[in-house]
């Protein structure tokens, strides 16, 4: 006998938590689409309450996915918990997740309240979800580091007034994967009504045990939903890896004997475009997604996986969505093929303007670059995300000079509203010059914290250069990215699209980690 190991995805919500990875609506809403092709169980789409954009992002994601139930999360008031329900109303299946802190530290220190005021609010929050919502989630933040007789005690009460599933947070990535596994069991055991409601694990990577202590919540606790991001997206160290979790118990399913709905061939594209659309690269050796993770460069490696795939290889490339990178469309191909290959990789818009737009993108594209694969076309959508009538700053025109013995020189033409700026500037190479002469015009005072290139397809000098600029300012963090075939290009796109998160962005609420 099997049971089912339920996948709660909270890219879009704790995820985004990790600075610089705040994304727009429209991606936000490609991404929830290729989690709904990944088949995940549970998608948290954001934090209704903590601004307007995420209310509206969290709105929109509900309209559009029938699959998977769409989730946000809410504090233990009644506020939060209306507009999350207010926000899920589209939803095919609707979830709020409502929590508050249990622990002593986080209870005195940040809360300022008496656990009988934290008990009480959390009991009356889940009565208040359960009549806007069937489908109700309690998690104790910082629950494992919670006294075991007090949190027994709030988790049998939530039980009792309609909580559906119980959450237990390591907030900071305090546990070990044997105790954590034992905490679990013991809270199961000890709360009478604990049969009424699935257990979840949600663990922080902050000492790397994130995987490893949500195996043990499931395997020695009990536990059947696992929370975790794609790539282990997160605040700090990150969160549990989706695709870890996933493929370790389809792997070793001899030991777990679960089941998973997960479609794993949709791991590596859901990997590539969250990756894309946040800035934040995979590492080469990052388990399941990272580009060596079938790469054997060991002569006796080699020779074994020749002779036996098994001798080395303990899952397959294709079974997780490697065989997915492959030219797919080139300068004579139609606006038609594009759109059904954007609907194949699960970019889809409401926007026949939009799609307009990428198309003419593509076939730029196309007359400079022979080969287009998907990993371009994930990046031509991404710059295509915001179309320009949206964007504060619009890149329009540039040129560069670099010569030996010589400074290097920059001119960029850039919109900023409706009005055209001309500038120009030397810096230490081109990609300094071109940074320095837009910075010249719009002052923003944002110190880069971050500067990275990655080439989008390998193999190739033609390859697409990936740019991510973090920039801070304020105490806000925002990414940019840009793509061009012209690293410098890319660059200034880069610049140009973390000043607009910059200039769009708004405070929000901190959520639970």
């Amino acid at each position: 006998m099997t049971d089912k190991l339920i996948i709660f995805d909270t890219t879009l919500r704790d995820g985004e938590q990790s600075p610089g990875a705040s994304m727009t609506r429209d991606e936000k809403l490609r991404i929830a689409r290729q989690l709904e092709r990944l088949r995940v169980d549970v998608i948290e789409a954001g934090f209704a309450a903590s601004s307007n954009g995420d209310f509206e992002c969290v709105k929109a994601i509900a309209a559009h996915i029938k699959d998977s139930t769409v989730c946000s999360l809410a504090r233990a008031n009644d506020r939060d918990i209306a507009r999350a329900a207010e926000a899920l109303a589209p939803a095919a299946r609707a979830r709020i997740h409502t929590f508050v802190a249990t622990s002593p530290l986080h209870m005195e220190k940040k809360l300022r309240m008496t656990p009988d005021q934290v008990f009480e609010q959390a009991r009356l929050a889940v009565r208040f979800a359960r009549n806007l919502c069937a489908d109700v989630e309690f998690s104790p933040e910082d629950g494992y580091r919670s006294e075991p007789d007090f949190l027994c005690r709030v988790l049998e009460a939530v039980i009792a007034e309609g909580a559906t599933t119980i959450n237990i947070p390591d907030t900071v990535g305090y546990a070990v994967p044997e105790l954590y596994g034992q905490f679990i069991r013991m809270l199961r055991e000890r709360i009478p009504n604990s049969g009424r409601a699935v257990w979840s694990v949600h663990c922080h990577n902050d000492l790397g045990m994130a995987v490893a202590n949500s195996l043990a919540g499931v395997k020695l606790g009990g536990a059947r939903q696992v929370e975790c991001t794609i790539n282990g997206l997160g605040e700090r160290a990150g969160n549990c890896s989706l695709e870890e979790v996933v493929m370790a118990v389809k792997t070793r399913r001899d030991y777990y004997a679960l089941e998973v709905g997960i479609d794993t061939t949709q791991i590596v594209p859901a990997s590539r475009m969250v990756s894309q659309t946040t800035g934040f690269v995979v590492q080469p050796n990052k388990a399941v997604v990272g580009a060596n993770a079938f790469a054997h460069a060991s002569g006796i490696h080699q020779d074994g996986v020749l002779k036996a795939r098994d001798t080395y290889e303990i899952m397959r490339a294709e079974d997780v969505g490697w065989s997915t990178n492959r030219i797919v469309l080139g300068k004579l191909s139609g606006r038609n093929a594009f759109k059904q290959r954007l609907q194949e990789l699960g970019i889809e818009s409401d926007s026949e303007a939009d799609i307009n737009a990428a198309f003419a993108r593509f076939k730029d594209l196309a007359d400079r670059k022979s080969e287009i694969f998907d990993e371009d076309i994930l990046a031509l959508m991404n710059d295509e995300s915001v179309t320009p009538a949206r964007e504060h700053y619009r890149l329009l025109a540039m040129s560069q000079r670099s010569e030996i013995g010589e400074r290097p020189h920059a001119r960029v033409v850039f919109a900023v509203g409706e009005r055209e700026h001309s500038a120009e500037s030397d810096g230490n190479g081109p990609v300094d010059a071109t940074l320095k002469a837009i910075e010249s015009q719009v002052g923003s005072g944002a110190e880069l914290a971050l500067y990275s290139v990655n080439a989008i397809t390998s193999g190739s000098t033609e390859s697409q250069g990936e740019v991510t600029v973090r920039l801070q300012l304020g105490g806000r963090v925002v990414n940019g990215v840009g793509a061009d075939p012209d690293i410098v290009v890319a660059s200034a796109k880069a610049y140009l699209s973390a000043l607009n998160k910059l200039h769009s962005n708004v405070d929000r609420v901190a959520a639970q980690g």
